[in-house]
């Protein structure tokens, strides 16, 4: 994602190979957390989370004719100040979570001016925020450092305690096929008329958090 010439000549020959493009989903991220992460971890999650998403995008949108959706993954965590987090919990530490969350804010202002800019052209552009996921981002050992500060060593469980302080709706986390619903919705014809939105799969957590 950061590396946009490759990119872009990967995806033409992929367009030029199938014939068209018709869904652009941004979706790659990292989020290098602890302040034990070097200063270059604010540089790789910003690069990587926002210049990548922007990378992505911008090689695809010539190539989408009206119709054409794009949807670009942000964050309920990368919205909440950096220094708060929930009840004491979930405080993106370190270069890497500041980083992080600057890429994530600036994902949802980047959605809304391209969404204005691209509704004329009929091209939706739409953003989606979830909450805590049950992938490998979650589920390590840095992010449970994170949520249970008060613990040298904490484990899956001592995190899954205070997951759920982060959503209104008390659950730990969302499954990866709640995101993927939701993408597969904006991709398709039944939200023609839906863009420059963020839609939030969070379990209640941007009402809790007040982003």
């Amino acid at each position: 994602m950061r590396d946009r010439a490759g990119m872009k000549r990967v995806l033409d020959d992929a367009v030029a190979e199938l014939g068209g493009l018709h869904v652009i989903v941004a979706h790659a991220g990292i989020c290098p957390l602890g302040n034990d992460v070097p200063l270059n971890g604010f540089a790789d999650a910003f690069d990587v989370d926002f210049v990548g998403v922007v990378n992505t995008v911008h090689v695809g949108l010539p190539h989408l004719n009206a119709g054409g959706s794009v949807i670009i993954t942000g964050s309920v965590a990368g919205l909440v100040p950096q220094a708060g987090g929930v009840n004491g919990h979930g405080s993106l530490q370190g270069p890497g979570g500041d980083g992080y969350g600057l890429a994530k804010k600036m994902v949802r202002d980047y959605t809304r001016s391209l969404a204005l800019s691209a509704g004329p052209f009929g091209i939706r552009i739409n953003a989606v925020h979830p909450t805590n996921v049950d992938t490998d981002m979650l589920q390590n050992s840095a992010m449970y450092r994170t949520f249970r500060p008060d613990l040298p060593e904490p484990t899956r469980a001592d995190a899954e305690v205070t997951f759920p302080f982060m959503q209104a709706i008390p659950v730990p986390y969302v499954e990866p096929a709640d995101i993927s619903h939701a993408v597969v919705y904006l991709a398709s014809d039944e939200s023609r008329y839906v863009t420059g939105q963020q839609l939030f799969v969070d379990a209640g957590a941007a009402l809790k958090l007040g982003v």
